[in-house]
């Protein structure tokens, strides 16, 4: 039996679609279904008498009612918050009242709590006053990553819906609202689906008064990250200085040949004046050709029946093989889910004989890595100068890596690989570089692709083309984001180490060395790094051998240079004009912004700017 519950609505104006939250009582507890109105209504035209089927729509009158009064109330907590003063104290209190708004039934602050949803030490940092109002209203409108509902049917009858708290080879455990873990065995799992629904209650108007809002809010506003005097010498600075002249953006096309969501830019190998563009969830390639006065855009490939879509899916890297013209090799990267299983996989593609299409020949499997939760799947792949392929993988979540993937060397997530694509090695469609620092390791199990591990989400890495540094710019957890240089053979510390504090001890090893980033940043300046690129264009340039990297979220852009790996200069060059999914040069090194949101591609004008000198030293 099912008792209707909770209602939510999800998409803009005119297209909004309702969800029924159901909640029934079994053997094993509480389960949660999360059902669409319009696909309720669909099922029951084809299944169930048309009696029923307006029973239904009078429901969906009265949930219409029901939300405008919703709406009408939410409206008037809004009003509240913004035009009134909270009192810090008194918000504090309702914060963790177990018998009200029970916040930290959900959340942690300051290891107080418990951790269902993200903790929330530097929430202050990471949203102002109008981005927490809106958080907590309307909580599924933006969930983060990491946090949305995973729904798990199983063979014996019975739907579970929580956050996924753990995963292993034989099972799964959920956490739910109630924060109770339920522990689910995969060989039980019919059918599992993650809903863009948030666990935090969305009636807030029968849980605290209007006024006990403003001071929820007020509370929230004050936990910010405390200033570290020890990191600012080691490359966390409290303060990051702007230039007066910020670098401008020029569009490289107009908004005519605007993209979908792309998510990695590059110069074609064999024409100066052509760029390669990838769109994340659409899972298409382009060509923008600028060699006439009227650029064009056209497509290479569609792989849109090859990989999945979704926020945390899709296509989201490429590379072309160090010998392209001669044998028309590339590579890429995406997302596939098969059998409710998520993957990640690299593959080997073949472009066509005049190198402005693909060939549409199959792809070569060459990877094929399971992932235990919906995000941290890593991101580039690209040549090295030493000719091999490098791969960046992510944790593979849930949050916090409770299982220490990215410490274990039994496992792919949470490492940077290096594979050889031109050999195979016995069982493998690649072979293995024979100085891998683990190629000879004879611990068994061991995995000889790793060439350096400890990592949590190296979204976007690159090669400096004059010192052959590899830099990586790593996603952070809760409160910082990092750049750092790899090397072969270290470990970069995730998650014993979060920037350049201790995060856990759980998988901390006394005779282990830990790397610490060069470049660590808190929430105020952004929530989630995007690594760049070492500006080698211009010799004259004020940013030559300068390190150009950003914030997805922010849109902060940062010029840094190192000594050592130890941050000697840093400075906030501009604000992008849209959230910035990757960086990427042409054949001279120039660099250029990928706008996610806008689908544009901008190239960094570095030429006026004027020059800004803060030493770290």
């Amino acid at each position: 039996m099912c008792l209707l519950g909770n209602f939510a609505m999800k998409g803009g104006k005119g297209q909004g679609v309702f969800y029924i939250s159901c909640v029934g009582k079994t053997n094993y507890g509480i389960c949660h279904k999360i059902l669409r109105m319009d696909e309720l209504i669909l099922k029951a035209t084809k299944l169930i008498s048309w009696q029923l089927v307006m029973i239904l729509l009078i429901l969906v009158n009265s949930v219409n009612a029901g939300f405008s009064q919703q709406s009408e109330l939410v409206e008037e907590y809004r009003r509240w918050a913004i035009s009134e003063t909270g009192q810090v104290e008194k918000g504090q209190s309702i914060f963790f009242d177990q018998q009200g708004a029970k916040c930290s039934s959900c959340h942690t602050i300051g290891g107080q709590g418990r951790s269902v949803g993200p903790a929330l030490d530097s929430i202050g940092d990471k949203y102002n006053r109008i981005t927490l109002i809106e958080s907590i209203l309307t909580p599924s409108a933006e969930i983060a990553p990491g946090y949305r509902s995973l729904v798990v049917e199983t063979l014996t009858g019975e739907i579970y819906t929580g956050i996924l708290e753990s995963t292993s080879e034989l099972s799964l455990s959920l956490v739910g609202a109630d924060g109770l873990i339920r522990q689910v065995a995969k060989s039980n799992i019919k059918h599992r689906r993650e809903e863009e629904i948030s666990l935090m209650p969305n009636d807030l108007e029968k849980i605290i008064s209007p006024p006990d809002f403003v001071h929820l809010i007020a509370y929230l506003q004050t936990l910010r990250e405390p200033h570290h005097q020890q990191s600012q010498r080691h490359g966390q600075p409290n303060l990051i200085e702007e230039l007066d002249s910020p670098i401008q953006f020029i569009p490289l096309h107009s908004t005519a040949e605007k993209f979908d969501h792309p998510v990695w830019f590059g110069a074609h190998p064999v024409h100066a004046q052509i760029f390669v563009v990838l769109e994340h969830r659409k899972a298409r390639i382009w060509l923008l050709d600028q060699r006439t006065a009227n650029i064009q855009k056209r497509l290479f490939a569609d792989l849109s029946d090859q990989v999945s879509d979704g926020p945390w899916e899709g296509l989201v890297c490429m590379a072309f093989h160090p010998q392209f013209t001669q044998n028309r090799r590339y590579f890429l990267k995406h997302e596939i889910i098969l059998d409710n299983r998520r993957f990640t996989l690299v593959v080997e593609r073949l472009a066509g004989q005049d190198f402005m299409s693909d060939s549409a020949q199959p792809s070569q499997e060459l990877l094929r890595i399971e992932q235990p939760a919906d995000n941290h799947n890593g991101g580039t792949i690209l040549f090295g100068p030493d000719g091999y392929l490098y791969i960046g993988m992510g944790d593979g979540g849930p949050q916090e890596d409770p299982l220490g993937r990215s410490q274990d060397l039994s496992q792919l997530l949470g490492k940077i690989l290096r594979i050889d694509v031109d050999r195979l090695t016995e069982g493998k469609p690649y072979g293995i570089p024979p100085d891998n620092p683990w190629v000879d390791d004879a611990v068994p199990g061991r995995r000889s692709e790793i060439w350096a591990i400890g990592m949590r989400e190296p979204w976007r890495m690159s090669f400096d083309s004059l010192t052959q540094d590899l830099w990586v710019g790593d996603v952070g957890q809760v409160r910082f984001e990092e750049i750092t240089i790899v090397r072969a053979g270290e470990n970069h510390g995730w998650n014993v180490y979060e920037g350049f504090e201790l995060f856990s001890r759980q998988f901390r090893r006394d005779t282990t060395i830990y790397i610490p980033p060069v470049f660590a940043y808190e929430r105020k300046y952004g929530v989630s790094v995007t690594g760049g690129h070492v500006y080698r264009a211009d010799l004259k340039s004020d940013f030559y051998g300068q390190y150009i990297c950003g914030d997805f979220e922010s849109k902060r852009i940062w010029s840094l240079e190192q000594r050592d790996r130890r941050l000697h200069r840093i400075r906030q060059i501009g604000v992008a004009p849209s959230r910035i999914s990757s960086f990427g040069t042409d054949l001279a090194g120039e660099i250029y912004l990928v706008g996610y949101d806008d689908g544009m591609i901008y190239h960094l004008d570095l030429s006026n700017t004027a020059h800004l000198d803060v030493d770290m030293r």
